[in-house]
């Protein structure tokens, strides 16, 4: 018996995906894969549990215990929670769904058109997304967008499309061990740098002549324990207190160097590996039938087990890292031989889509997955709706409140956006066929203005 969200269930993804083929036209409600918009929308409303402290609270205090001294109390464990539990896995399924929802457009515009048109659409779509995202980041002021870094990646999938999923996974497990690579090194690297530091300073106490090198290290490890002193980094938050409470043009000239560096050296070096990895995670499980709910019970319950197995050990064992060297990331080698961020990340994250899907499965929360869906299928207005919102309520523009309130009650504010959101997005599409901003990325995409109002059954 097919699930009430899943719409002419079938046996293959490509039979499947067969059945969402209409007109070349932007993808309608009836197309849908309803269970995807569920876990976008769960993707969406999660992401903000990370994002959060990020909009809130200085940079030097949002993923660090010390400026606040945060290590007892509610917002000891209201760190540990939200760190342990989610850091990083929302937006690894926000990926996932991204590569999976390219597999869904693209089949349908292939399955109806030849040609360069699916490229052309797909394309079209990409460069929209991207500017979408450098108006997130230097209009919204938000630093932390993802959807400049979705259509950089985007870009190098169309190629993959119909690569068989175990070659995709291949792909995936390769991106991540660089980035394995890439940390694991930069963390013996700051250990070295530390140790050079260290002995250079235990010369000088001993009188010894130090040669230019070493004089070099000497003020460099120096430079480093002043600045990582818990006086000097209140005096960085305040700072960035001060700019955040400024008016918007003030901040928005404060802001465009963070972003340019974001959107280049960070970018570049970590979130393009980062991105495209779990970009192609979700194209192989979707054609697999993972992300559909097409597999068994048994199979998501295994999954789940597997998953918070593997992935809470590993979030523990980084957790516990962290704490034990109080963020000072030149002694984390000391404690972790190796980097496997990205490991525990996918593992969490398969385990939440094992836990969803085996709720899915059981059907005791349908009225959940119902409500959950309009959130998703909004995902892009409601993604920059969370930038518009967050932005007003902390910087200085708005309500001011940046830096105003303890760890724990930030999230008092994610849920009333979670509320706020859940609630609008169903009553929107009661009335309209997509979103607002899906309406407009989807109008440019075409050049053509797309019919937003739903037209009234006789």
């Amino acid at each position: 018996m097919n699930h009430p969200l899943n719409p002419g269930q079938s046996s293959t993804i490509e039979s499947q995906a067969s059945s969402f083929i209409e007109p070349a036209t932007p993808l309608i409600q009836s197309e849908r894969v309803q269970i995807i918009d569920a876990l976008r929308g769960i993707a969406l409303l999660g992401i903000l549990l990370m994002n959060i402290p990020y909009f809130s609270l200085p940079f030097v205090t949002a993923n660090d215990l010390r400026v606040r001294n945060e290590y007892s109390g509610i917002n000891y464990y209201t760190w540990w929670t939200v760190s342990g539990f989610f850091e990083g896995t929302m937006r690894a399924l926000f990926s996932m769904l991204f590569g999976a929802g390219s597999i869904l457009l693209i089949s349908r515009l292939e399955k109806k058109h030849g040609g360069t048109y699916p490229a052309d659409i797909y394309y079209r779509r990409l460069i929209w997304l991207l500017i979408f995202g450098l108006i997130n980041a230097f209009i919204f002021l938000w630093p932390g967008d993802i959807l400049y870094s979705y259509a950089i990646c985007g870009l190098f999938l169309f190629p993959f499309r119909k690569m068989a999923p175990k070659y995709l996974f291949l792909m995936g497990i390769g991106l991540m061990l660089i980035m394995n690579l890439k940390n694991t090194l930069t963390l013996y690297e700051g250990k070295s740098n530390r140790q050079k530091g260290e002995y250079a300073v235990a010369l000088d106490k001993k009188k010894q002549k130090l040669s230019p090198e070493q004089k070099k290290d000497k003020e460099q490890y120096e430079a480093r324990i002043e600045r990582l002193k818990p006086e000097s980094m209140k005096k960085e938050a305040a700072k960035e207190v001060a700019e955040f409470r400024k008016g918007y043009f003030s901040l928005m000239a404060y802001m465009k160097k963070v972003n340019v560096e974001i959107q280049t050296n960070v970018f570049y070096n970590n979130y393009f590996y980062d991105v495209l990895a779990f970009f192609f995670f979700g194209m192989a499980l979707f054609k697999l039938g993972v992300l559909t709910g097409e597999r068994s019970l048994q199979f998501y319950m295994l999954m789940s087990l597997i998953g918070y197995a593997i992935g809470l050990t590993l979030s523990y064992l980084i957790l516990r890292a962290s704490v034990d060297v109080k963020f000072d990331r030149s002694y984390l080698a000391d404690k972790l031989f190796f980097d496997f961020y990205d490991e525990k990340r996918l593992f969490l994250c398969l385990g939440h889509v094992g836990l969803i899907m085996t709720v899915y499965k059981l059907r005791f929360a349908d009225w959940l997955f119902r409500i959950l869906a309009p959130v998703g299928q909004m995902a892009f207005s409601n993604y920059l709706m969370q930038s518009i919102i967050c932005t007003l309520i902390y910087n200085g523009y708005g309500l001011k409140w940046f830096d105003a309130m303890q760890r724990y009650q930030i999230y008092f504010v994610v849920a009333g956006i979670w509320i706020f959101q859940i609630i609008f997005s169903n009553i929107w599409l009661r009335y309209y066929r997509f979103g607002p901003f899906e309406w407009l990325w989807r109008s440019l995409t075409y050049w053509k203005k797309q019919g937003l109002v739903k037209q009234a059954v006789a």
